[in-house]
């Protein structure tokens, strides 16, 4: 796997990829392309995930084993995904982030969005999609440290991620049924989508409870034994 030595240009980044270059690509797909053109803002924000994630690393070696992991909690994301009414891609990217790092974090959710919609069905809403999810596993990653020291503060999160995927979302739902963004609509629908925003982030806490022990575990094992 190809790395990236230059750590100036990788901190650079590591930085504008998430925080200013997806959500653009994002935000102009959504506006200026027509709908059927979201195959091509998904390739481009697939692409720019995995140069965040070969941002992350300086070995070869290291980079290559981490990419098997991701793809494996990518895996169990996506099929996840299968689970009626409550699902736990989130808390998937979320444990993913906390032990792989924010890149891997970032990967997992929007790999894991654009490949379970090749079963839900691919469309405009994917880019945003994977953007949400994909800073639902960045953002835990860059809080990992504390995340790992307090099981209250990691539901907190696991809570606060289900709001931030229906917060971004909702976006794309205010673009969908209006010519552009307006807050009035915005904040409508936001408080419409509230119970269901309200279930998903419990399911998340949940999740978090039945999981992050056990795949926490094996992750941190994996990384001892394989030095990553």
């Amino acid at each position: 796997m190809p790395v990236i030595k230059n750590p100036l240009v990788r901190k650079i980044l590591r930085m504008i990829i998430p925080f200013f270059v997806v959500p653009a690509a994002v935000l102009i797909g959504a506006y200026v392309f027509e709908d059927k053109m979201y195959a091509y803002v998904s390739l481009i924000i697939t692409i720019l995930s995995i140069v965040l994630f070969i941002s992350g690393f300086e070995r070869r070696r290291t980079g290559s084993r981490r990419m098997v992991i991701v793809v494996v909690m990518t895996v169990i994301a996506v099929v996840g995904r299968f689970i009626p009414i409550i699902k736990p891609m989130a808390a998937i990217t979320v444990i993913s982030g906390i032990f792989l790092g924010g890149e891997s974090g970032f990967l997992v959710g929007s790999m894991t969005a654009v490949v379970s919609n090749f079963f839900w069905g691919q469309g405009p809403w994917t880019p945003f999609q994977m953007f949400a999810w994909g800073m639902i596993g960045l953002i835990a990653g860059l809080l990992g440290k504390y995340l790992k020291s307090s099981k209250p503060l990691l539901y907190i999160y696991g809570f606060f991620s289900g709001v931030l995927f229906s917060v971004i979302m909702d976006v794309w739902t205010v673009l969908w049924d209006n010519e552009g963004f307006s807050w009035e609509p915005y904040v409508a629908a936001i408080v419409s989508a509230a119970p269901m925003t309200v279930l998903y982030a419990l399911s998340n806490v949940l999740f978090l409870i039945l999981l992050y022990d056990s795949i926490g575990k094996k992750l941190e094992r994996i990384k001892t034994v394989y030095g990553i």
